[in-house]
């Protein structure tokens, strides 16, 4: 079975096979994405895999509600906690991010209205024919971090915008010869 050559680990594959790339229209799974793509900055993906069910549980469930009233004592005890990338900022930004969040869902009625929005509801199919060709950033990803960040979001560059982008299905970025390319293209 062909895959997209960054799957190379059981972990990565489960994730590839499963998840990356699938259109998601849940807003908990999406504040998990931007969470956990902002703890990834200038780490492997598969070290934010191996922790994510202790972000789980260090975020409570990654309910955007319970994390905004994260308190800077418990935001410290955190930093104590070896399950998770223990950075004060990124951190921080969680919990910012997610104050920012409910400010969206307050606008638009879900913070999934807001996104896919950015693309007329409809994912945006690439057709790559090799992880050498997808780019590490777009216009579009400019232009989706410069929003969050005017709102109010932190760990949220263009890069980590789509990082996010693709996990979330707005863009399909397996290569066109990868066995979930035409699944999450119908998704």
């Amino acid at each position: 079975m062909k895959r997209c050559a960054w799957a190379a680990t059981p972990l990565g594959i489960a994730y590839h096979d499963a998840e990356w790339g699938v259109p998601v229209h849940d807003d908990r799974i999406l504040f998990e994405f931007i969470t956990l793509e902002g703890a990834q900055a200038g780490l492997s993906w598969e070290t934010i895999l191996k922790k994510r069910d202790a972000y789980r549980v260090a975020f409570a469930g990654f309910d955007p509600r319970r994390v905004a009233r994260f308190t800077p004592a418990r935001c410290r005890t955190l930093m104590d906690n070896a399950g998770i990338v223990r950075n004060r900022l990124k951190i921080g930004s969680t919990v910012s991010n997610a104050k920012a969040f409910l400010a969206v869902q307050r606008e638009f009625g879900t913070f999934d209205t807001f996104l896919w929005d950015f693309v007329g509801g409809e994912p945006l199919v690439n057709r790559w024919r090799s992880s050498k060709q997808v780019p590490a950033r777009t216009g579009l990803s400019d232009a989706l971090s410069k929003e969050l960040q005017r709102r109010g979001c932190r760990f949220i560059g263009s890069t980590i915008c789509y990082a996010f982008m693709q996990a979330v299905g707005i863009v399909n970025d397996h290569a066109t010869d990868c066995f979930r390319y035409r699944r999450c293209a119908k998704d």
